[in-house]
């Protein structure tokens, strides 16, 4: 490989498992590490001829491996539930048997925002859904990192990704609903006690968090489309600061393709802070940087618009 290569593919020859990969954020860190050079196997349940129970059957995981492959790296498609050790195991064997190596493991399974209340007391909400909600966000994550780091740590210098919602810091303010500020604050928890188990092996663990993102959802919702997201911002001033998924899909690659990416061992990171310490933009060119504008001036107080975090 030329020196220019390298450069342009610094993932070449790494594998990477994108745990939870059919759509928003999942999806773009999986084309991102391919664009990167990645060989990736992407899973989550719904595919061309089954649904999972968020219920958006447009987005599939064999969609997720074309879009990596188109990018230039190579996408393999794997239909998982990682609730189940049983699916997890085969993924991880289905890797080592084809791959014989794994370097990167991001752990955005999720898939519960159709479960959440927001605004209602925990003995007003449906407990059956909050429960659900912390099987999604914390016993899938969990399964799939016992069923994985096996693989990874056989080489040094793997890399763990806990995808969430919300910095560390943000999360100290509740989220709206327990079971899903449970959901999304374990991921910090998780990152910090992986970092302690992998440093042995070279390894590092980290949590990120994508600002306000603008899935193919949360487009639904406002009833817009990524050419015309801004016309959501007069309903939702907020969301001038919305960045595409492809902000945290770059993010994920430049920590994968930083040699010295140990000095994020156990921190909680955001998109856009790792942006602006990598260079890297969304792609309008812009670097929005929702954790800080929603810091400052939401719960700050400060005198700004999101134009100044962007």
């Amino acid at each position: 490989m030329s020196t220019q290569d390298a450069a342009a593919r610094p993932l070449a020859g790494k594998v990477a498992l994108v745990a939870g990969a059919t759509r928003g954020a999942g999806r773009a860190m999986a084309v991102e590490l391919g664009r990167s050079g990645a060989t990736v196997y992407a899973t989550g349940r719904t595919t061309r001829t089954r649904v999972s129970e968020v219920g958006r059957p447009t987005e599939t995981i064999e969609e997720t491996a074309e879009l990596v492959t188109a990018a230039g790296g190579t996408g393999i498609a794997v239909a998982t539930d990682h609730l189940d050790p049983a699916q997890v195991k085969a993924v991880v064997e289905r890797v080592d048997r084809e791959a014989g190596r794994l370097d990167i493991l991001v752990n955005d399974v999720w898939g519960g925002d159709h479960l959440l209340e927001f605004d209602k007391r925990i003995w007003e909400v449906k407990i059956e859904d909050g429960l659900r909600m912390l099987r999604l966000g914390i016993d899938a994550h969990l399964i799939t990192s016992h069923c994985a780091l096996p693989l990874l740590i056989r080489d040094p210098g793997g890399l763990v990704v806990e995808v969430t919602d919300g910095t560390a810091e943000f999360n100290k303010t509740y989220r709206g609903n327990l079971p899903f500020d449970l959901a999304k604050t374990a991921p910090h928890r998780m990152a910090f006690g992986l970092a302690e188990e992998l440093k042995e092996y070279g390894g590092t663990a980290l949590s990120i968090t994508p600002g306000f993102l603008r899935s193919e959802e949360m487009l639904d919702h406002f009833g817009v489309t990524e050419a015309t997201w801004r016309d959501a911002v007069e309903r939702e001033p907020h969301f001038a600061i919305a960045e595409s998924p492809a902000l945290i899909g770059r993010a994920v690659a430049a920590l994968a393709a930083d040699a010295g990416r140990a000095r994020w061992n156990g921190a909680s990171v955001s998109s856009g802070q790792m942006a602006r310490v990598y260079g890297f933009t969304d792609t309008d060119g812009s670097q929005p940087d929702a954790m800080a504008y929603f810091r400052d001036v939401v719960f700050g107080g400060k005198a700004a618009t999101a134009a100044d975090y962007r």
